[in-house]
């Protein structure tokens, strides 16, 4: 009976740690798949997932695509008949984003934008190997949508739907650190924390293009997104202030997702937070 009583609480201590160890793995930082925005920023994302990488980059270019077709259509459109205005504008620009992360955001993640992909993987919560692949998809995303509208408006330069300098490069440039830095804030809320509510994920990052376009069209385009602005460029072969939405937004975003990993909440480290102890740490166990 000793025996049979030792027995009864090795086995209850078992399961006791059993179930302590799955509900610390719901603790887990990081994003689960029911966060629709950024499910690809999960620990495991990698080749070895039951959804293949090409369906991850096949999401990404689709998106990306039809992400740049609507928002720089509704510019195009705009520009030779008038008819949109500049507050439609930043409604269709917030509107494509957001059915756009409902639509592939549990296959790719949805970033739709290198800065948000080089921020994710600063963090550790994106692969650095599959970096350059998620990049290479967004560009040619952007490309091609860029280009369709070039056949179909006739690639006149007075309807180019890019992002160019209103104002100073300077001035630019801090506009778009600052509202890259928002949007990845907001990110990195709503799809890396598991307390946020995932599935309004899509209309909270929607909406804060929105603002950010409202904000900062008048004077740097507000692209937030180095597609968003190679994209057309590449097309109409323009490069005016090109360094600025590509230097801004990736300093935005970047600054944005490790200011919300300090002030989030949490009873863990900050080494555990972003899961390594340094950037460099990070970058290395990636790349091997």
């Amino acid at each position: 009976m000793a025996r049979e009583g030792e027995n009864a609480n090795a086995n209850g201590r078992r399961e006791r740690s059993m179930e302590e160890g799955a509900a610390g793995d719901g603790r887990e930082e990081g994003v689960n798949s029911d966060h629709g925005y950024a499910s690809s920023a999960d620990k495991g994302c990698g080749l070895s997932l039951s959804v293949p990488f090409l369906q991850k980059i096949l999401a990404e270019i689709f998106g990306t695509y039809f992400l740049i077709f609507a928002g720089c259509a509704s510019v195009t459109i705009n520009l030779s008949k008038g008819m949109i205005t500049f507050p439609g504008i930043c409604v269709v620009w917030g509107l494509a984003v957001m059915v756009m992360v409902y639509s592939v955001g549990h296959i790719s993640g949805a970033h739709f934008n290198p800065a948000v992909t080089i921020a994710f993987a600063t963090c550790g919560r994106f692969p650095w190997k599959q970096v350059p692949a998620y990049v290479f998809a967004q560009l040619l995303g952007a490309t091609l949508a860029s280009g369709t509208l070039r056949l179909m408006f006739g690639g006149k330069h007075e309807h180019f739907p890019g992002t160019i300098p209103a104002g100073s490069d300077v001035q630019s440039l801090v506009l778009e650190f600052i509202i890259s830095f928002y949007l990845m804030f907001v990110i990195s809320g709503v799809a890396t924390d598991n307390r946020a509510i995932g599935e309004l994920a899509g209309l909270a990052v929607g909406a804060t293009i929105l603002l950010n376009v409202l904000i900062a069209g008048p004077i740097s385009g507000a692209s937030m997104n180095p597609a968003r602005t190679l994209g057309p460029a590449i097309v109409a072969n323009r490069w005016e202030g090109i360094w600025v939405y590509i230097v801004g937004p990736i300093c935005g975003t970047v600054v944005g997702a490790w200011a919300y990993n300090l002030i989030r909440f949490t009873n863990k480290p900050l080494r555990e937070i972003t899961k390594s102890g340094s950037f460099l740490k990070s970058f290395r166990n990636n790349s091997t």
